[in-house]
């Protein structure tokens, strides 16, 4: 089996049981917890460093951010946002578009 199968069996399982936790109960209160689950993996096969025919690499990286829970409760289904996460994400955001902005109003000035 190759690098690239063993990676590809390995991130099968990957999806939607790392966005959505276990539902849980409090109090009466249903809650699954959701986040924002970003995976990139990669593989190669080539030559080592004197042509020998040997040679294989991988990597990966995974990263999760909460982003909120769907809460039922008496009121009714909602999503509450983490409000850390929402800011966390937010402001960088904001200050990557405000700069964006600027430039292309810069440049439509000419």
């Amino acid at each position: 089996m190759s690098l690239v199968e063993r990676l590809a069996d390995t991130v099968m399982g990957i999806g939607v049981k790392n966005v959505y936790g276990e539902p849980t109960e409090l109090n009466g209160v249903h809650i699954v917890p959701v986040a924002l689950s970003v995976h990139s993996f990669g593989a190669g096969e080539g030559k080592g460093p004197k042509d020998t025919g040997e040679g294989d690499g991988g990597g990966g990286f995974v990263a999760s951010v909460p982003i909120g829970a769907y809460v039922r409760d008496i009121r009714g289904l909602r999503f509450e946002p983490n409000l850390v996460s929402l800011l966390a994400v937010g402001i960088p955001f904001v200050w990557v578009t405000g700069r964006v902005l600027a430039r292309l109003l810069k440049i439509a000035k000419k």
